[in-house]
């Protein structure tokens, strides 16, 4: 299309002016998230891409997945695969296929010689030399750094024959252009302040500016719900949304997240990718998209909120135009929550492999069975999955137990005369229950005058090897009389 005729594009142009009908208010609501493949999904993507999607099935409406992989160099396939897999841990499915916007690089420059066609666009030929020359004009005068439409109304003959050309927009220069962002409110910028911006460079190839607006509408976007570092970026793009005569979408720019300083979110503030939640911080996905809708998003006092209830409450009027502050201890301790009510059996498959990792062998089908039996014993003190995988290590660790520091001390002094005293009346005890014994090791600690931690800890040192585990009785059943009896012979007297 490079090369059409412009009186056919200008055709076309006047053919998409008329076809454009009803208010994006009155259509179905489709919203999409478009990040760029050059590194992995963050959390502040992350979180948009949630609201997105929450706001589209709130409304019934279509939740869109672009990639906008134009620029070439950084975009890889590693990252892509990274987004994709992030967003379906996260359990935000979107409708249709994945939309690539480098493919679609013939389509954005048809739209710019539609423009040029229809005098809404003109050939630029000022050379790099000429426009860094501006620059340093502008710098050393302390003017703001736009380009100054030097061929905007200048004769194409004036060029060298064969000069290579970029198309830029023909931007308004009197007037204001108005947005009514759902929320940040009414927002005004004055035309003069608006530069004729690159469409498509000298090679052919378009600008982001240009591809986004073109794939928004060509995909049928009706709610632009992003970051607010956009906003900037909307007037512009309406420039051309203009110029095509399309209807305008509905602007929701986001206040970004920051960290619990105040400062803009980096590495040490938690601003990692979704798999650093997942895989180096142990979290659950249910845990960080209660975690993330509450950035910035409120219902009243609720904290914990489903994902059922997201989609029922969610909406634009809830959204702040304050910065969040992102706060990890508080995103833990919701995992904590999340972590307690999760299924037994879902948890033993998450922590398997960790624990595959610490110990370095494979978890059988009896192994994991017991260790989603010890799973109501060891999440109550969890925050995350790393916790319960060093919590259960004991379950699966072979003697002799090697001992932390800690679990070392209470194995001295009398200690091993108690462990020597409680394996004798323990291995007594047919009924391997928890009530059944409590009460014989309440009997080894009367019989020897002392209160029942004082033998419950070096029991739990020489069961576990640890100074903290969960409960002892807990432990004698998850191991088992025979282990229970063998450990403690290991460190009697």
């Amino acid at each position: 299309m490079l090369g059409a005729c412009p009186v056919v594009l200008a055709i076309l142009h006047i053919l998409e002016i008329m076809r454009v009908g009803a208010s994006v208010e009155t259509q179905p609501v489709v919203t999409r998230f478009a990040p760029s493949p050059t590194g992995f999904l963050h959390i502040g993507g992350a979180r948009t891409a949630l609201f997105n999607w929450l706001f589209a099935r709130h409304h019934g409406g279509k939740f869109l997945l672009r990639i906008e992989d134009t620029d070439r160099a950084r975009s890889t396939d590693a990252a892509i695969e990274a987004i994709l897999d992030g967003m379906k841990w996260l359990n935000l499915d979107w409708d249709g296929d994945v939309v690539y916007q480098f493919a679609r690089a013939e389509r954005h420059a048809e739209v710019a010689n539609a423009m040029l066609a229809s005098g809404h666009a003109y050939r630029c030929y000022a050379t790099p030399e000429e426009l860094a020359e501006l620059r340093e004009q502008q710098r050393a005068a302390k003017q703001p750094m736009r380009y100054d439409g030097r061929w905007r109304d200048r004769d194409e003959s004036e060029a060298p024959e064969g000069a290579p050309f970029v198309i830029r927009l023909k931007a308004p220069r009197e007037g204001e252009t108005v947005i009514e962002d759902r929320v940040q409110g009414r927002v005004v910028v004055q035309n003069s302040e608006l530069d004729d911006m690159i469409l498509l460079r000298s090679d052919g190839t378009p600008t982001y500016m240009l591809a986004v607006v073109v794939d928004d509408h060509d995909m049928g976007v009706t709610h632009v719900i992003r970051g607010d570092d956009h906003l900037n970026n909307a007037f512009r793009q309406l420039g051309i949304i203009k110029a095509m005569g399309w209807a305008e979408p509905i602007y929701a720019h986001i206040p970004l997240i920051h960290g619990s300083d105040g400062a803009k979110l980096s590495k040490r503030h938690g601003a990692l990718g979704v798999d650093a939640y997942r895989d180096e911080m142990g979290l659950l996905p249910e845990a960080v998209s209660n975690y993330l809708l509450r950035l910035g998003w409120g219902h009243g006092d609720d904290e914990i909120i489903s994902r059922e209830q997201a989609v029922e409450w969610f909406d634009l009027a809830g959204v702040g135009r304050s910065p969040s502050r992102f706060d990890l201890k508080k995103l833990e301790n919701l995992n904590g929550h999340y972590i307690r009510e999760a299924d037994d059996a879902r948890l033993a498959e998450l922590v398997a492999p960790r624990i595959e990792a610490l110990t370095g062998r494979a978890l059988a089908g009896e192994s994991r069975a017991l260790l989603a039996a010890a799973m109501a014993s060891l999440k109550p003190r969890a925050k995350n999955l790393h916790e319960i995988a060093e919590g259960a290590l004991f379950l699966f660790e072979t003697r002799p137990l090697a001992l932390d520091e800690k679990a070392a001390t209470l194995l001295e002094g009398d200690a091993a005369t108690l462990l020597a005293q409680a394996g004798a009346l323990l291995e007594t005890v047919v009924d391997w229950s928890v009530p059944a014994l409590e009460a014989a090791v309440r009997q080894v600690a009367e019989d020897a005058g002392i209160g029942l931690g004082k033998v419950a800890q070096p029991l739990r040192a020489a069961l576990t090897g640890r100074s903290t585990s969960p409960g002892i009785f807990d432990v004698l059943v998850l191991l088992g009389k025979e282990e229970s009896l063998a450990r403690i012979a290991e460190r009697s007297a």
